[in-house]
């Protein structure tokens, strides 16, 4: 017996390898922060790059902390929200994180699909490009099935290949010292602070998916808290390092658009270090699908075996106990959208993802109050006030990115009107599976909270 507990013990993601899904979960390398250089600059950038882990990172890794440690489980802040607040509150987190996934996941597969595409020219035509997506999807599906520990030990395998080609641009950038290439520095274009604010927003969001394998961690109570710190560390270092670096070349602002990491790459140290960045990419966009399948696949599994989705979603392999109808269902929903070509909306994805995390501090708050001899090894100091005052930076920018969508479209529908709508649908999604399964309204009976 003792044996099969150290041995099942050996299968845990361990410090290092959460850290490492936990920075695909959120960040996949500095891509996707050309426009912010371009429209603020180096230097405001930089300045953006650290206040906004401060206000939006920070309070939440501190709220994933304490709930993690408190209650690690499969399928995460779900559980949390279901604990504190009912089946239907628990139901809607679950709910908003999936519906948010859908205008999230299908872009990985097709960024690696775009990287491919530079390194290969027209391999993203006509049906190539959709195979290719399908085909990291197919990957990433065979890759979570084989467990927990194999997406964190490979998250932190390709976390050393990604971050790698930014060490070497870094440590070129500051030999080249104000090498150009006959590029004059100017003024930085016309940049709203919001919408800057809003693409850092994105680019440091979505640490509480790394709680929804919570069942899966070795030592959570230890490791959950010093995670999350540490993953916001290496993510904003990771960002200002290489900007602050560029700013010393010379290199002007405006060349700076999507994409422009391996440009300048190649222009500061060759054509081998473009490759490099490239190549860094489709690392980067695999590594995110992959760990990001990992957390959302526990969702279901966690409702299933709560009875709030059918048990199907409950099975997982006798081996690696990884949930595969879950991984396979997750899979196939992002599948169907591939070939849709869905525009990231930076803030539509914001106000889905940031209704659900309003939730998770109102967990917090919720527990504190109702479970206070709840163990909790680590707590956000300051008592019942502190963890009441911890959401309102997050939610007020929550907030100014909902107002902010009121610019933007998806299916010349606005997306402020649209996510109000995906999350009104939430509650009439709860009411159909309990008006479809009698089972479930006893079972919602028995999750409600105990007052």
């Amino acid at each position: 017996m003792n044996s099969h507990l150290q041995a099942k013990k050996r299968k845990g993601i361990t410090l290092w390898p959460l850290i490492a899904a936990t920075y695909f979960m959120v960040s996949g390398g500095p891509y996707g922060l050309e426009e912010v250089v371009k429209g603020a600059g180096y230097g405001g950038a930089v300045l953006l790059l650290l206040i906004t882990p401060l206000i939006w990172s920070l309070p939440t890794a501190l709220m994933i902390g304490e709930l993690s440690s408190a209650v690690p489980a499969e399928g995460g802040y779900y559980v949390w929200v279901r604990r504190a607040a009912g089946p239907f509150w628990g139901f809607q987190e679950a709910w908003l994180s999936l519906a948010a996934s859908v205008f999230d996941m299908a872009i990985y597969p097709t960024l690696f699909v775009a990287y491919v595409s530079r390194l290969f020219p027209g391999s993203e035509a006509g049906w190539h490009g959709i195979a290719i997506g399908a085909g990291v999807i197919v990957v990433c599906v065979l890759w979570n099935l084989a467990g927990g520990k194999a997406v964190g030990d490979s998250s932190l395998a390709m976390l050393f290949l990604m971050l790698g080609p930014f060490v070497l641009l870094t440590v070129f950038a500051l030999l080249h010292w104000k090498s150009g290439g006959g590029i004059s520095p100017a003024p930085p274009e016309p940049f709203g602070f919001v919408a800057g604010l809003l693409v850092c927003m994105w680019n440091y969001m979505g640490f509480d998916n790394a709680s929804n394998v919570g069942g899966e961690v070795e030592n959570p109570q230890r490791v959950y808290p010093l995670a999350m710190i540490l993953a916001i560390v290496l993510i904003a270092v990771g960002y200002i390092i290489p900007i602050g670096a560029m700013s010393r070349t010379g290199i002007a602002p405006q060349v700076w658009t999507t994409g422009a990491w391996a440009t300048v790459g190649g222009q500061v140290a060759g054509h081998w270090l473009e490759i490099a960045i490239i190549a860094g990419g489709m690392v980067a966009a695999l590594a995110t699908f992959n760990s990001l399948l990992m957390s959302y696949s526990r969702l279901p599994l966690a409702m299933a075996e709560d009875g709030l989705l059918p048990s199907v979603f409950a099975r997982t392999t006798k081996t690696t106990r990884a949930p595969w109808v879950a991984i396979l269902a997750c899979a196939i929903l992002w599948g169907a959208c591939l070939g849709l070509g869905f525009d990231r909306l930076v803030t539509l994805d914001i106000v889905l993802w940031g209704a659900s995390m309003v939730l998770e501090f109102v967990a917090l708050l919720l527990l504190r109050i109702r479970e206070p001899e709840l163990p909790r090894p680590f707590r956000v100091p300051g008592g019942v006030t502190a963890c009441a005052l911890l959401g309102v930076a997050p939610t007020v920018l929550i907030i100014v990115a909902a107002l902010h969508s009121r610019s933007e479209t998806l299916a010349r529908i606005n997306a402020l009107w649209f996510s109000l709508f995906v999350v009104l649908a939430g509650g009439g999604v709860y009411l159909l599976c309990l008006l479809s399964n009698r089972k479930l309204v006893g079972n919602a009976k028995k999750l409600r909270p105990e007052h």
